[in-house]
């Protein structure tokens, strides 16, 4: 007799099921759907608590204050913008000839800040923390190029360099490769032959130019190197004091100029920073380690447009060893190139106030500061900051070229990153 066929639904083809083809007891299947439904719940993902997307926006709003304030991690490059002060006080009928209209006595300025994040310097110095004795066992006993000679120890015997008095046709060349020290802060620097201090900043010759007495360019060829001595090489200045000294030598009749100035020391913002004229540094973060390497020159040339004026031009580039303050053995350094022009007149054509200057144009550019932005001080990178921070980005340039002019860019053409630099 044939058995009669279930009445379970079978598949025709594959395995039987196996839950199907067993006895389950009925504890046993609901402590099993028990046990998934328990897994699903855990983990399904869960909305979050108000406190918990509380503290999430508060984390996530100080991180964009942080990175605000800070620049976009120390890349951004900051550029100066073009101002324009009043004309010289004239009264009624006072003689002005055409080309003081076309200077306008305008005060224009900028200022570049590039990171000293240099890929050659970078390595030198990875190399040199992991081994120093064999690093400087590279270096030979003559260097050559004028450089003299090295210890390793002590600073180079290479001569220093001629004045300078005209652009030059190329950078300088490299320096010997070494690493600063306090003993020797430009060690591995071309301003290692530089001049030091206030007596790098030489005078030409006083000539009668536009129209202007040779007397009248003497006195506003020596304020124009006071006002740079006062501005860059000030010690309370450069420790982030009021450039008292060097608001006097500017014409009070430059009204506009000096409120932006004095405001820019009392209240640093974004678009009015001391540094685009005064170099300033934070003593609680850095000190000096050495005197300050300056190279440049000063010309004078009549001005456009007619007589009675004679421009003088002033670039300089500043070199300023430091470290940590309060202890620490690295050193590095800041670059900063400074341009000025001022304008000396003759009193039978134009009004001013004798015994100041007159200053038409003012220009800067910043290497090896974290490009924050607003708070009044160069803040130098050391290379630990360099490797914690984010890689670098923009047009790479050396600090030390002096055969570039420094040229103002369209607004819109200013790029956001900051600079890099190839060397400090």
């Amino acid at each position: 007799m044939a058995e009669q066929p279930s009445e379970e639904k079978r598949p025709e083809n594959g395995p039987e099921d196996p839950l199907e083809s067993s006895s389950l007891p009925d504890d046993v299947w609901e402590k099993f759907v028990q046990d998934s439904e328990r897994d699903i719940r855990a983990s399904a993902p869960k909305e979050p608590s108000a406190r918990a997307r509380m503290v999430t926006e508060r984390l996530r709003a100080m991180d964009e204050a942080q990175a605000a304030r800070s620049g976009g991690g120390g890349r951004k490059r900051r550029w100066g913008r073009k101002r324009t002060p009043p004309q010289p006080a004239q009264p009624e009928g006072w003689r002005t000839g055409p080309a003081w209209q076309e200077m306008s006595g305008r005060a224009s300025r900028r200022r570049r800040v590039w990171s000293a994040v240099g890929v050659v310097v970078a390595a030198a110095l990875a190399v040199v923390a992991v081994n120093p004795s064999a690093a400087l066992s590279w270096l030979p006993g003559g260097l050559g190029d004028g450089w003299g000679t090295q210890d390793g120890a002590g600073p180079s015997t290479a001569p220093p360099l001629a004045p300078e008095t005209a652009r030059p046709s190329a950078a300088p060349s490299d320096a010997p490769p070494d690493v600063p020290t306090r003993e020797n802060p430009y060690a591995g620097s071309p301003a290692a032959r530089w001049e030091s201090g206030a007596d790098a900043i030489r005078l030409p010759e006083a000539k009668a130019v536009g129209g202007v007495s040779a007397t009248r360019v003497e006195a506003a060829l020596k304020r124009t190197k006071q006002f740079l001595v006062a501005a860059n090489l000030d010690p309370a200045v450069l420790k982030g004091g009021r450039p008292a000294k060097a608001l006097a030598l500017v014409d009070p009749s430059e009204k506009d100029l000096l409120a932006e100035l004095r405001a820019a020391l009392s209240r640093p913002t974004v678009k009015n920073d001391p540094t685009w004229t005064f170099t300033r540094f934070d003593p609680d973060e850095v000190e000096l380690v050495g005197e300050v390497r300056v190279r440049g020159r000063m010309t004078v040339e009549a001005g456009r447009g007619g007589a009675g004026k004679a421009v003088i031009k002033a670039d300089y580039t500043f070199v300023y060893p430091v470290a940590r303050a309060g202890g620490g053995d690295e050193v590095t350094r800041s670059i900063v190139r400074r341009t000025l022009e001022v304008v000396a007149m003759d009193p039978a054509r134009f009004r001013f106030t004798e015994g100041h200057l007159w200053i038409a144009d003012y220009n800067g550019e910043i290497a090896n500061d974290d490009c924050r932005e607003g708070d009044g001080v160069i803040r130098p990178q050391f290379f630990a900051d360099r490797q914690e921070g984010p890689e670098p980005s923009g047009e790479a340039r050396d600090p030390y070229d002096r055969s570039r002019e420094l040229k103002r860019p369209e607004a819109a053409a200013a790029p956001e990153d900051c600079g890099v630099v190839t060397r400090v």
